[in-house]
């Protein structure tokens, strides 16, 4: 399973739709979150400013990706 790392403690899930590439851009990240497209540790999240954070799985599109914390 891919990892994304982001930078500090948390991230909105809208931004990290079109971090990770699945989402183009804001809008399209909006539509699938609204439309139920998106899950976060398997369950639906219908938030797009829910907040995410390290070791948190993601599924979108068909791909499943986890979260992980930046090295310094």
């Amino acid at each position: 399973m891919e990892t994304i790392e982001i930078r500090g403690e948390s991230i909105k899930l809208g931004q990290l739709l079109k971090l990770h590439g699945v989402a183009e851009h804001g809008a399209m990240a909006k539509d699938m979150i609204a439309d139920g497209e998106v899950t976060v540790n398997g369950e639906v999240e219908t938030r797009r400013g829910a907040t995410i954070r390290p070791g948190d799985r993601i599924e979108a599109l068909g791909e499943a990706f986890e979260v992980g914390a930046e090295q310094d």
